[in-house]
């Protein structure tokens, strides 16, 4: 299962983009998918770099497996789910 999260609609909203965030890695934990696909926008790069910041944070880091950067989209990430 894959999920998907575009922030062009919240960028300059920083509860909401924090909040975004939480709800589909809650959500991918509850469903065990396997991907979330998460799309800050190409933009300055400043909504990219906080959200590699809330995935590096101590409380949400422990819940993926790993974050690819698209190398053909620079405004794309994945998160990666490893299930037992």
């Amino acid at each position: 299962m894959k999920l998907k999260l575009d922030l062009h609609d919240i960028y300059n909203r920083g509860q909401d983009i924090d909040r975004a965030l939480r709800g589909i890695i809650d959500e991918a934990v509850r469903t065990r998918a396997s991907v979330v696909e998460i799309i800050p926008g190409k933009g300055s790069g400043q909504l990219k770099k906080r959200v590699l910041r809330f995935l590096d944070s101590k409380e949400i880091k422990p819940l993926y497996h790993r974050v690819e950067k698209d190398s053909k989209n620079f405004g794309r990430l994945f998160v990666h789910f490893r299930w037992k």
